[in-house]
């Protein structure tokens, strides 16, 4: 199993299928509309824009899992995106991903790579190598803009 197997359905109601990236890095972040690390979108939204021509692909996940900081419906959640952070990235419907009801995907990060890897709160990393493997994990303190997450992007964009 890679990440590759798993599908979204996007925000939009449209499915969102990993294979459809094979070849491409994606990072997959847990997002939330009314926490701390919200902010961060407008970091997501910059990585985005400054590798999506070379093939990097940002997904967020909206989750109400933590906090309760996603409370809001999947056009609420759009809404609040487009206009205060200008997101054109990939949004998913909102997933539960923590425990027993976890999206596939969450479920399979914590097969992989063990329980410290599940997400602690939003705005959690993943990056998923061009063959759907996992690469590493970030936690939600780490800026998307990190120098370490940088360098992994570009490696894998080589690559």
């Amino acid at each position: 199993m890679s990440a590759h197997d798993y599908e979204f359905q996007m925000i939009n109601g449209e499915a969102l299928s990993l294979e459809s990236f094979r070849g491409s890095p994606v990072l997959i972040v847990n997002t939330a509309s009314r926490c701390g690390f919200t902010p961060q979108y407008r970091e997501l939204q910059g990585l985005w824009e400054r590798y999506k021509a070379r093939g990097l692909v940002v997904i967020g996940v909206p989750s109400n899992d933590f906090g309760a900081q996603e409370p809001g419906s999947e056009a609420e959640v759009l809404a609040f995106c487009e206009v205060n952070y200008g997101v054109d990235f990939p949004l998913t419907a909102k997933q539960v991903v923590i425990g027993g009801e976890a999206h596939p995907f969450y479920q399979w990060i914590t097969e992989v790579a063990g329980e410290d890897a599940r997400p602690r709160w939003n705005f959690h990393k993943y990056l998923i190598g061009p063959d759907g493997e996992l690469v590493n994990v970030y936690p939600s303190k780490t800026s998307p803009m990190d120098a370490m997450l940088i360098a992994e992007i570009e490696n894998l964009l080589e690559s």
